[in-house]
Parts: structure tokens; sequence; C-alpha cells
């Protein structure tokens, strides 16, 4: 059987904000296609974390890696195989769901035949054929969140990583 990869590694990773510690030593391996989640009550340290595994926030302590790139080091390397979706997801309200997804596309350098191929299906996946060609302002905000899954995964990242994705 051949053996997984680790696809993120932290290694005491430790965060501190003054004399708060936001993060305390986190030791982690989650393998290649695995599900992991990150639980925790607010104040846990759990955005911390993400924000140091994307490179945005650096740790006082530790290493976090992502398919064996340094997230300090190396973000953009990180960011390129990383599909993140935040907690409040950013659109242009004055955009349809679709301009929106092809708009992201774009800005990943993915090829236009691919783009289109690709927002068909992911509306699709996401349930939200209905809703692509009206403007995002007026979308509710399970529908903002089901759009945010599908443009986090316009570029077919390696790795998706969702915050407070209720």
């Amino acid at each position: 059987m051949k053996e997984k990869k680790v696809i993120i590694r932290t290694e005491n990773l430790t965060k501190r904000y003054g004399s708060t510690v936001a993060v305390n030593n986190l030791n982690l391996e989650i393998e290649e296609g695995e599900v992991f989640g990150l639980l925790g009550p607010n104040g846990a340290g759990k955005t911390t974390t993400i924000l140091m595994l994307l490179g945005l926030t650096e740790p006082d302590e530790g290493k976090a890696t992502i398919n064996d790139f340094d997230c300090t080091r190396n973000p953009i390397a990180v960011k390129k195989i990383v599909g993140y979706l935040p907690d409040n997801v950013g659109f242009y309200d004055d955009l349809t769901g679709r301009e929106n997804l092809r708009f992201t596309g774009q800005l990943n350098n993915i090829e236009p035949s691919v783009i289109e191929q690709r927002i068909e299906s992911l509306l699709k996946r996401v349930n939200m054929e209905y809703a692509a060609d009206k403007k995002v302002g007026t979308y509710s905000r399970g529908m903002r969140q089901r759009l945010g899954i599908a443009d986090v995964l316009m570029k077919d990242p390696k790795v998706v990583i969702l915050d407070e994705p209720t």
C-alpha cells in the first residue's frame, strides 16, 4: 500500500500577541486527501493558525509547511496551491456570481475556455445555477457561502482551507 504524503505540517508553531499566546506549540500532520477539522471556542487560535499557514502572519516560533513549501519563506508558492475561504467572503456586489467566478479565473491565469467550463461545473456542484446571473449584492449569506466554495475551487487547488464554513 502506498504511503500518503503529509500535505500540511506544523512543528511547534507558536504565535503571541503581546502577552497573549494565541497558538502554543501546535504540531500537526495532515495527509493528502484527508479531511481535517480544527475545532475550538472563539479565541482558541484557529484563524491565527490559518493565517500562519497562508503566510499572512509569521509565527513567533516553529514552522509550517504546505506541500513542502515553507509558509513563511515561500508564501507565493503556498497561495498558488491553496484555496482559502474566509469567514466573510469578499465579492463584487455589482457583478453577477458568474462574473465574479470569471474574474477569479482570470486572476489565476486560467485559460478562458477552461474558465467557462469550470464555472458551469462549479455552479452546478454548489447548486447555484439558478442565481448565476444575478448580482451578488442580492445574494443571501448562504448563497454567498456556496458561491465562495465555487470561487475557492476555481483554481483547482491542492489544499482547501475553510474558515468558519457555516
